[in-house]
């Protein structure tokens, strides 16, 4: 686009919607915002490929909130389905924060909570739903969700929903759904699943691509330490965040465990106000702990995948992937809480031997070979225990059978040895004894059997 505005007047949205953006603070639109936002005035169907952290969520709010203008009748008229309740928050902060001045109501619907709140206000009457699809589907399967109003629908994070197997939802929604209706669908990766979707729930679909996929912004400074084992990934990360450039950090870790036991240890060691959060944790342990985060008053929040999707917090200054992540488009997304915009960020990854092989695929990934930083001197690097050794081992193995059916390492199973020698059992004097007497009288004709 060569005339590309650069400005939001350009694209001519009413006035309650730009006195809206400019207290907000956008000053320009962002590149998928000045490509996504005209296509979805117009009317067509959008595929849009953003990495996150670019602005994709004002790219069709925006359009749809103009679409909808004002409150009408008692049923849902737009529709935007996202796969975790953090990210349904985050787009509802957007929703709230784009229409003050518009009297169009909201509901937002997610598990994790008792769902009487969210019934009541669709009782009330509703023009747009944010939700998950688990939820919009059991309250629409108890009545309490009339669809056949719903003119635009929005699907967000298309990659997550389906790594998440959110698909068998998502077909069940386009079923009860008008076939007539506008679709966007975002994602930032564009995988052959998720290409597959754009066939099933697009029609002639504008592409709008603002990156190569599954790129990382180039706000984040990123590194990676390679690191011999689990003891030496928690001293390097306790003395990282002895820095007080630190300022605000998210720490990822692959499991609940991984998580928990980070906290403990960052909790013992006074590095500044730490919360966590996990799929575990109760919804209202979440908000707080998130609001919390976002407001400054907590430095560190730990962190299982389930956050890293939905943060929309600007003045990260760090992520540390403590552990490798096995989805490796999550990587993009970790890293995405940092850097935001146009903020400069770092984005710091932890590697044991046997997360080199994935984080080699994720590399492959972003088309870029992330450079390698040496473990700081006084940093203390133990000895890696027996049983972790083996382990690491024992994945490394399963890693190279992967990729070559025929290889067999230090953990294939072993054939049996060959056959021992047969031994003359030992026969004792008692037994010997009494074997003689019982040789005699079998000679002597008195031997009489049992």
């Amino acid at each position: 686009m060569s005339d590309s505005p650069q400005t939001f007047e350009k694209f001519n949205l009413n006035v309650q919607l730009l006195s809206a953006v400019k207290e907000t603070g956008y000053e320009k639109p962002t590149p998928v915002q000045e490509k996504a936002i005209p296509l979805a005035l117009a009317g067509h169907d959008v595929l849009g490929i953003a990495q996150t952290g670019t602005g994709k969520t004002a790219a069709y709010v925006l359009p749809l909130l103009y679409k909808v203008k004002y409150a009408q009748g008692h049923h849902p008229r737009a529709l935007i389905m996202a796969p975790t309740r953090e990210l349904v928050m985050q787009i509802e902060e957007a929703v709230v924060g784009f229409g003050k001045y518009t009297d169009l109501r909201y509901v937002c619907l997610y598990g994790g909570l008792g769902p009487k709140t969210q019934i009541e206000k669709l009782q009330q009457g509703v023009d747009i739903i944010i939700a998950t699809p688990g939820r919009f589907m059991d309250l629409y399967k108890r009545g309490e969700i009339y669809p056949r109003d719903i003119k635009t629908m929005v699907l967000d994070e298309a990659d997550k929903m389906l790594d998440m197997g959110f698909l068998p939802q998502i077909r069940a929604i386009l079923e009860v759904i008008p076939v007539k209706r506008q679709n966007l669908l975002f994602s930032a990766t564009f995988n052959q699943r998720v290409e597959q979707l754009s066939y099933e729930f697009l029609e002639f679909p504008e592409r709008v691509e603002v990156a190569p996929q599954a790129t990382t912004a180039e706000t984040i400074q990123q590194v990676k330490y390679l690191v011999p084992n689990l003891k030496t990934k928690v001293n390097l990360l306790e003395r990282l965040l002895e820095d007080t450039s630190v300022n605000r950090a998210i720490v990822f870790t692959k499991s609940k465990k991984n998580a928990e036991s980070v906290y403990n240890y960052l909790e013992r060691k006074r590095v500044g106000e730490i919360r966590i959060i996990h799929a575990n944790k109760g919804q209202n342990t979440r908000i707080n702990s998130m609001e919390d985060f976002k407001a400054g008053k907590v430095r560190i929040l730990v962190a299982t995948d389930v956050a890293a999707r939905g943060l929309d917090i600007s003045m990260v200054s760090h992520v540390v992937n403590f552990d490798v992540p096995l989805i490796y488009e999550d990587y993009v997304h970790r890293i995405g809480r940092t850097g935001r915009a146009e903020n400069e960020g770092e984005a710091i990854t932890f590697i044991n031997p046997a997360e080199e092989y994935h984080f080699a695929k994720i590399e492959s990934i972003i088309r870029m070979e992330v450079p390698e930083a040496t473990i700081p001197a006084s940093v203390n690097i133990p000895a890696t225990l027996f049983d972790e050794q083996q382990g690491y081992e024992r994945e490394i193995d399963q890693q190279k059978r992967k990729d070559s059916p025929e290889f067999k390492g230090a953990f294939h199973e072993k054939k049996s040895g060959p056959k021992q020698p047969f031994k003359t059992p030992v026969i004792s004097k008692g037994r010997r004894k009494a074997k003689k007497n019982r040789n005699q009288l079998k000679s002597q004709g008195k031997w009489k059997k049992g």
